[in-house]
């Protein structure tokens, strides 16, 4: 497209979810109670596990990071919708949506291989039981954490980059409430072959191999549940992996089918929905998931709630 006698976007509007000022103030309260919910769950997760000597194992330790990411993940995109779900000019500057979007990919891709981490313990924890806390010892949990987000860095810094390369002019309005690559592209007034591919290629190599890990887990673990000859003894085994595997299907499917999607396919509504799930909703019930169905993390919470009252 010739760029001659046309404006350089400076700044995007994001036309968010709906234009009506009725709805766009349900929305706020909405996505509030969200991010509240987000905040203090992860929050509390993360302190009872500091708090709780107990809880001191590799499976807590990923637990802990986890909500970590979950809280720096959902605080990319929350806020900024929150602003704009009460701002008349629904305004963020070019510099702006791709610093949101490096930090998307960053907290994202993060979130996804510490999924794989966990994967791996729960593969250990019940596979070898009797090397579990040699096969995970502390030094190999730090590099696991530390490989997830270097990792992140990585794939964050790689799309980021390309995105910098291009040039926006005409038409400034992103139909979603957040910055994302798709939408993105559809406004810049080069050729985004070299992005399409870059994000494509980068999605699929970092999502298969992290996918990979769990898959191959997941055999492992499914077919050793299987050799367990007591029923409570499967049904202990397997509680210890649903909380993840449910966490896994809530993120990754969704995201992998935004990401991978043909642009023939796509459908505002459904970009909106997809990321609401990954972006929004994925925090915030991962710290449910794992209180709701995790005895042990149940009971921490109760005795600290108890020492709290007996403090008073």
């Amino acid at each position: 497209m010739p760029m001659k006698n046309q404006t350089t976007v400076t700044e995007f509007i994001l036309l968010g979810l709906s234009s009506d000022p009725q709805l766009q103030i349900f929305l706020f309260s909405v996505f509030l109670v969200i991010y509240l919910i987000t905040l203090s769950g992860n929050i509390v997760i993360m302190v009872v596990i500091r708090a709780d000597s107990h809880l001191y194992t590799p499976m807590y330790f990923f637990l802990f990071h986890l909500s970590f990411v979950d809280i720096c993940y959902s605080s990319v995109t929350v806020p900024n919708a929150l602003r704009n779900f009460l701002a008349v000019h629904k305004t963020i500057s070019v510099n702006g949506c791709i610093a949101q979007i490096f930090f998307f990919f960053l907290s994202a891709c993060a979130e996804i291989f510490i999924l794989s981490a966990m994967a791996y313990d729960r593969y250990a924890a019940i596979c070898d039981p009797l090397r579990y806390m040699e096969i995970m010892s502390k030094r190999i949990c730090v590099q696991l954490v530390s490989g997830a987000w270097i990792t992140a860095f990585f794939y964050a810094l790689l799309n980021t980059v390309f995105i910098l390369k291009l040039h926006f002019c005409g038409s400034n309005q992103i139909h979603h409430f957040i910055c994302e690559i798709p939408p993105l592209l559809q406004l810049s007034c080069t050729d985004t072959l070299t992005n399409q591919v870059v994000l494509l290629t980068s999605f699929v190599l970092f999502g298969s191999s992290s996918f990979l890990l769990m898959l191959i887990s997941y055999i492992y673990i499914i077919s050793t549940i299987l050799r367990i000859r007591s029923a409570k003894g499967r049904q202990k085994a397997f509680s210890t992996c649903s909380s993840h595997l449910i966490v896994v299907g809530l993120l990754y499917f969704t995201a992998f089918f935004q990401y991978t999607k043909s642009s023939s396919v796509s459908s505002v509504v459904l970009d909106e929905i997809f990321s609401i799930q990954y972006s929004v909703l994925t925090p915030m019930l991962n710290p449910i998931i794992y209180s709701l169905k995790n005895k042990e993390v149940k009971t921490a919470l109760r005795e600290m709630l108890g020492k709290l009252k007996f403090l008073k």
